[in-house]
């Protein structure tokens, strides 16, 4: 008997579009990389790591940082877009 997998996209829809979140940059050099720490425990230590090497290894201009009240809800829409106008790269993730 044949097993059924479902396999389920971890994406939510925005209010601003999924096109605007499609962006690519050529390089890390000067650009301004955001974080949005979900909240989980240490991954605002991963974060202040990561964020030393981008600066110090790929020459990233600025970082800016800003954290989700709690891991189970979506980011406010109001950090969303102030990442999104104000960074080339925003990275999201868990910690643990």
């Amino acid at each position: 008997m044949a097993k059924t997998t479902s396999v389920f996209v971890p994406t939510a829809s925005s209010e601003r579009g999924n096109e605007q979140f499609r962006r690519t940059i050529d390089r890390l050099e000067g650009a301004v990389v955001g974080f949005i720490d979900n909240a989980k425990p240490n991954f605002d230590h991963l974060v202040d790591d990561l964020a030393e090497l981008l600066v110090g290894k790929y020459g990233v201009g600025r970082v800016l940082k800003r954290r989700k009240r709690a891991a189970s809800i979506p980011a406010p829409e109001s950090m969303v877009s102030e990442l999104a106008d104000s960074c080339n790269l925003v990275i999201t993730g868990s910690g643990d």
